[in-house]
């Protein structure tokens, strides 16, 4: 079952590549600074989730402005979602979930992905949207089951404005 309104978001720490090499990013250390858009997606370099965070990161003011830091997580490892974003022109912090330790702390991890064509990759993550506050409590919850449907991103921007 995945994370419900109103639970304590799950802690994790994962890798991020930044311009200065992989660096660990801990979720609880960015608690409290603003509040936390997690955007889980099943892969890089696949078109659905491509265009969302393309679409995020041409649209970053806006979440900005709304006093919300955007955080990207995929299964992929740190240099492919670093290939894959400047490919793109991808902006957002992409964390490389390789373990898919986070995708099970949320309960958002595939037993099997895309079964209909019998593609057995366990732990992948569903495409999901969180909004954490500033305490740490999740406000806004979204999991998608089937990877091309995107998160209701106009009720998330409406639980931000609220926040």
């Amino acid at each position: 079952m995945s994370i419900q309104v109103g639970d304590k978001a799950p802690d994790f720490t994962l890798v991020t590549k930044t311009a200065d090499g992989p660096k660990l990013f801990t979720l609880s250390e960015h608690i409290g600074s603003s509040n936390i858009v997690l955007l889980f997606v099943p892969m890089a370099f696949t078109g659905v989730c491509t265009t969302e965070f393309c679409d995020i990161s041409n649209g970053i003011s806006e979440y900005e402005a709304l006093d919300a830091k955007v955080i990207g997580i995929s299964g992929d490892n740190p240099f492919a979602q670093a290939a894959w974003a400047e490919k793109e022109g991808i902006t957002i912090p992409l964390l490389s979930d390789y373990e898919h330790t986070a995708a099970a702390a949320y309960g958002v991890a595939y037993e099997q992905f895309l079964p209909e064509v019998n593609l057995i990759m366990g732990g992948v993550a569903k495409r999901s949207a969180f909004v954490v506050d500033k305490e740490g409590i999740v406000r806004f919850a979204d999991v998608k089951d089937h990877p091309k449907d995107l998160p209701d991103f106009a009720a998330l921007k409406e639980v931000l404005k609220a926040l």
